[in-house]
């Protein structure tokens, strides 16, 4: 490409034009901010006509899985006194998790801690997993694929949650789990106002746990390949727009790290609050 002489605009507007025309080619198109969720089959598979593909998301699920069997595995082989690496995050992990359901839910709560600390770190690796960069030439399905930034697979998730708080809820407390929805003490007027909004509060509350982590998931990748974008753009054009790239790539970078943060954030969050609601259904009755 010719550059424009200083000066002048008819110069500038073509290589701007020549810019926007760029993005309209195949290329750019095929590295749009959307495509790193498509869900592909690797193994099609169907079930009348259920579609029961195992798909890439599936195979990070699985690759996720594996990779905390593999660590704890590893870590606990050699249980020593004096811990080892991978012995002392283990135990770190499994501390923090284990005061966080002690101190949420009580003496009760330890019933809860295998499921609650399945669910905590299931959804730390899967969220990691997910800003580890692509191997360069692989297939599409192959690509790095973030499961938590999926609404099917985190309502999923906190449907599960939800379930277990109201089975375990009724068959503690029976009938009484009910006063979850009509706290004791309250003026007889009231409860026609209270118990519509708790109930409603109660069924909002699967909505909340899943979107709030694939929100969060989905809105950081985007945000991440728009700024890649911004810079492969910036490097493919002119040499005056080159020094650009600076802006874009330091703020993917800080993304990144922030990425890193929100990521363990957002599996504590759900952790905390899959405990205070299975709280709630312990101690029911004694509302």
């Amino acid at each position: 490409m010719i550059l424009p002489r200083p000066g002048s605009a008819k110069g500038t507007d073509a290589m701007i034009g020549s810019m926007i025309e760029g993005l309209r080619t195949p290329s750019f198109q095929a590295a749009g901010p959307m495509e790193q969720f498509e869900v592909l089959p690797i193994i099609p598979l169907t079930l009348g006509n259920i579609d029961v593909s195992f798909t890439n998301s599936s195979l990070w699920m699985v690759i996720g899985v594996g990779l905390v069997i593999a660590f704890f595995f590893a870590a606990t082989s050699r249980r020593a006194l004096i811990p080892g690496r991978l012995q002392s995050v283990a135990e770190i992990l499994h501390e923090f998790v284990a005061n966080l359901v002690r101190d949420t839910i009580g003496h009760d709560g330890k019933k809860f801690f295998p499921y609650v600390f399945t669910l905590f770190i299931f959804i730390l690796v899967a969220n990691y997993l997910g800003l580890i960069p692509s191997v360069p030439g692989s297939a599409h399905q192959f690509h790095v694929f973030t499961t938590t930034s999926h609404i099917i697979v985190t309502f999923a998730l906190a449907l599960l949650t939800i379930g277990i708080v109201v089975v375990y809820g009724f068959a503690k407390n029976g009938l009484k789990f009910l006063k979850l929805f009509a706290p004791s003490g309250l003026p007889f007027a009231l409860y026609f106002l209270i118990v519509p909004i708790e109930i409603i509060s109660f069924l909002s509350r699967p909505i909340s746990l899943g979107v709030r982590l694939f929100a969060n998931m989905l809105a950081g990748h985007i945000i991440l390949k728009l700024f890649a974008m911004f810079v492969t753009m910036l490097l493919a054009a002119p040499f005056a727009f080159k020094a650009l790239a600076i802006a874009p790539f330091a703020g993917s970078v800080a993304i990144f790290f922030l990425e890193l943060l929100v990521a363990a954030l957002q599996a504590y969050v759900f952790a905390i609050l899959t405990c205070i609601y299975l709280s709630d259904a312990a101690h029911a009755a004694d509302h």
